[in-house]
């Protein structure tokens, strides 16, 4: 079997220290990083922070971690303050398109370095996307939807561009 990632260890290492049953959220400090890199025997990252960017952002907390949320919950983490973090057990939501919405086609313009590197690089696929949430008390939630399609611009007919303007508020 393949061993974890380092990050993915360090972080596994952290959470298991805190775990209790029936506890939904607990803290710990990027001084803890250190000392569970040690712990293993394995070399401390240089960069630290990017551990936690890593899982709040890029990648998901190891299985055995998820494993371990509470029924209809899955573990996060949470800035607690400078160099503190909190791992939170939160409701499963997850994020689809609602069907049924009307799709508005959009002339895709995309560099061509963009559209090479979108599908390995999320900032190259946030450049080319976009959704629209907002993360408050009760997680992240959908504050607006719409549904795009990108098509060569020859695709969009004087048709489509007469429905788009029909879409229009009426001032």
């Amino acid at each position: 079997m393949k061993k974890p990632n380092l990050y993915a260890q360090i972080i596994e290492s952290i959470f298991f220290a805190h775990h209790k049953r029936s506890v939904w959220e607990f803290d710990f400090g990027r001084e803890e990083f250190q000392a569970a890199a040690k712990k293993l025997k394995i070399q401390v990252p240089k960069n630290l922070g990017d551990i936690v960017y890593s899982f709040r952002y890029r990648a998901a907390l190891p299985k055995s971690v998820q494993a371990k949320a509470p029924s209809g919950k899955y573990w996060i983490i949470r800035p607690a303050g400078r160099g503190r973090y909190r791992f939170v057990a939160v409701d499963e939501w997850k994020i689809a398109p609602t069907p049924g919405l009307s799709e508005t086609k959009v002339p895709d313009a995309t560099p061509g370095i963009v559209t090479k590197y979108s599908f390995d690089d999320e900032q190259a696929l946030l450049a080319k996307l976009r959704f629209e949430f907002e993360e408050g008390e009760n997680g992240v939630t959908r504050a607006m939807e719409k549904h795009y399609r990108l098509v060569p611009p020859e695709q969009i007919t004087p048709d489509d561009l007469k429905l788009y303007q029909e879409r229009l508020p009426k001032r």
